[in-house]
């Protein structure tokens, strides 16, 4: 493939010429390997590196922030896809940089905060797991931010839909389309612990019978209940940031991305359309979606 050449020749000139540590390197690569993804999802890697414009490469910006990338990733990975376009230029492979004109303010919305892992932890260690709440409560964040659902996905989890024995659960998105996402050993745990302990022994609600997460009278919760719950941890352990339950989607996506997992895959577990123009898209095996949260999620190591 004509881009995986410039890669490795990005890789030499790195590393020879420039002297880069191992990391940066690797750092540089990341960002440049994420762009040619970008291209080939869209149906444009067959575009020599010359008719790329940067028209291209805010669109692929553009798509990071629609996966919910903190904007802080999205400028480290502009940085590095400036070095890929600089060494083009001097290898002389591209007339003009598209990248020089592009500028980091210029990403595009601004998004929610996103939580570093620290601060993930920080927020779980603070749950008091002495109450019915605080065990369910460690379930919920386990579950937001080791599968990145929405909130609405979240209070209409189904104990029918846990498949536990094999590292799944089934989520019912927007548009009524269902997906298949891999689960974590650290979710798993806390919500098993949870339907065992806590969920077994209430007087279920009709009509709530098979939605995990109940309040205390036996019913679903309601967006607003999770809302508060994330609000009051975040007091409690004194974090200045605007979160909500979207922030855990947000962070899902960002430490993914920045731990190396492909943007197929994080696409495909967060429910997102095909970014194709034919909608052509081929779901990717179960096997490797498991992978890629044992590998590249913090909580899947």
């Amino acid at each position: 493939m004509q881009w995986q050449s410039y890669l490795k020749n990005f890789k030499s000139y790195l590393t020879l010429e420039r002297s880069l540590s191992e990391n940066s390197v690797e750092a540089y690569l990341h960002d440049a390997e994420k762009l040619v993804q970008y291209l080939s999802l869209s149906g444009q890697d067959k575009l020599p590196p010359g008719s790329i414009t940067d028209a291209h490469l805010l669109d692929f910006l553009y798509y990071l922030g629609e996966l919910g990338i903190a904007s802080t990733s999205q400028a480290r990975m502009l940085s590095g896809l400036k070095a890929f376009f600089r060494f083009l230029l001097l290898e002389q492979v591209i007339p003009t940089d598209p990248a020089s004109l592009i500028e980091s303010p210029k990403l595009g919305r601004k998004l929610p905060d996103t939580l570093s892992f620290p601060e993930v932890e920080a927020l779980l260690a603070a749950i008091d797991l002495s109450t019915p709440e605080g065990t369910r409560n460690r379930a919920i964040l386990e579950i937001l931010y080791g599968c990145g659902l929405r909130v609405s996905e979240l209070i209409a989890l189904k104990v029918s839909e846990l498949y536990f024995d094999i590292g799944f659960i089934r989520v019912f998105g927007k548009g009524g389309k269902t997906r298949l996402i891999p689960v974590g050993r650290d979710a798993i745990k806390y919500t098993q612990i949870y339907l065992d302990e806590i969920r077994r022994h209430q007087n279920i609600q009709k009509g709530s019978e098979d939605i995990v997460f109940l309040n205390r009278r036996g019913k679903y919760l309601t967006r607003i209940m999770v809302f508060i719950i994330i609000k009051d941890l975040a007091a409690k352990i004194g974090l200045q940031k605007n979160i909500s339950p979207h922030t855990f989607r947000h962070s899902f996506a960002t430490h993914l991305i920045e731990g190396g997992a492909d943007l197929r895959a994080v696409q495909e577990m967060l429910g997102h359309e095909s970014i194709t123009t034919t909608e052509i898209y081929t779901h990717l095996d179960r096997d490797y979606l498991k992978t890629v949260i044992t590998e590249y999620h913090p909580r899947g190591r």
